[in-house]
């Protein structure tokens, strides 16, 4: 049968959950994604009750949970912690600002994510990591090799307690593989999951809307890590076939700025190859939802959803049982 469809409900995150989902229900999609706010999966409030209650919203309008994300906590187990931070996360992970007391309470925050997902009875938690070495992307001044290697290591030291309690609790870690974090296209991926001793409850969200502007194979990213593939986001890209007043780098300009290099778009209406993904997909046997993340600064989000359920839906298909030429070969 054709993959479960799921919205992300990041982008959501003012509308009250009841109210999505009755939305999410009548767009048609099969559940949802989702995402740790004040709104949809509040871990202040975290009970069995309280778990029991939004399963039951979901059931009302037959909608199927499949992910527990929690991006902005997840950025800051491993960040240099600095006033942006403030702006994202709960005030009391957030404290007095002090950096190491935030990563801390980052840490214990995701591990109470793990147990949110455990109590739903979700197997994937989708996030971030942060990185303490993004900013020595660029090589100048020129960077000893082993401040990279110092980097993983330190990520590995504040991941793996965090990996550990998920394995225990029967949930996985899906890194979404992104600009400024640890891992964010192939090489690093693969450098990350060495330094975490390919830990069995560490894997990735294939999202190919962040690899593609940056040149990376996305295909070459899902044969390389078929084992590792947890989740997938559905989001598209585009990017400028001439050159343009803000770069690759952005130039500082804002998502939707006519002079960006490349900007997200609602998905089918960027430059991601979908259909070679969803062939790629079959390949390695991913049998798991197709997550869309809807993110278009130009684009309505409600007509946006709705435009993104048909396009999934239209581009997924199941792999063949059976060779085509098989019915031609006499016995």
């Amino acid at each position: 049968m054709a993959r479960q469809v799921l919205l992300f409900t990041a982008q959501y995150g003012d509308i009250p959950l009841e109210t999505l989902c009755a939305k999410i229900k009548d767009w048609g999609y099969d559940g949802i994604e989702i995402a740790c706010n004040d709104n949809h999966l509040n871990l202040d409030k975290l009970s069995q009750e309280y778990c029991d209650e939004l399963l039951g919203t979901l059931k009302k309008y037959n909608l199927a949970l499949y992910g527990v994300s929690n991006h902005a906590v997840g950025q800051c187990v491993c960040d240099p912690i600095d006033i942006r931070h403030k702006g994202i996360l709960p005030a009391h992970i957030w404290g007095d600002g002090d950096p190491e007391g935030v990563r801390q309470r980052a840490a214990e925050e995701m591990i109470k994510t793990g147990k949110a997902a455990a109590m739903l009875g979700v197997k994937t938690v989708i996030g971030f990591t942060g990185s303490p070495i993004w900013h020595l992307l660029y090589s100048y001044p020129p960077v000893p090799p082993e401040m990279i290697s110092d980097g993983f290591k330190e990520v590995a030291r504040r991941m793996k307690p965090i990996l550990d309690s998920y394995q225990e609790m029967g949930v996985r870690f899906a890194l979404e593989v992104h600009p400024t974090e640890i891992a964010f296209d192939i090489a690093s991926a693969e450098m990350l999951l060495k330094a975490l001793d390919y830990h069995p409850a560490f894997g990735f969200n294939f999202d190919p809307s962040h690899m593609g502007y940056q040149g990376v194979d996305y295909l070459a990213f899902i044969r390389t890590f078929a084992d590792r593939i947890f989740h997938v986001h559905c989001k598209d890209v585009w990017w400028s076939d001439t050159p343009t007043k803000g770069g690759v780098f952005g130039g500082h300009l804002p998502f939707g700025h006519q002079d960006r290099y490349w900007d997200f778009r609602s998905i089918g209406r960027g430059k991601i190859k979908f259909e070679e993904i969803i062939r790629e997909l079959n390949r390695i046997g991913y049998n798991g939802p197709l997550s869309v993340e809807w993110e278009d600064s130009g684009m309505n989000r409600e007509s946006g959803a709705a435009e993104s359920l048909k396009y999934v839906k239209h581009i997924d298909f199941e792999p063949s049982n059976i060779a085509f030429d098989a019915a031609f070969i006499k016995e």
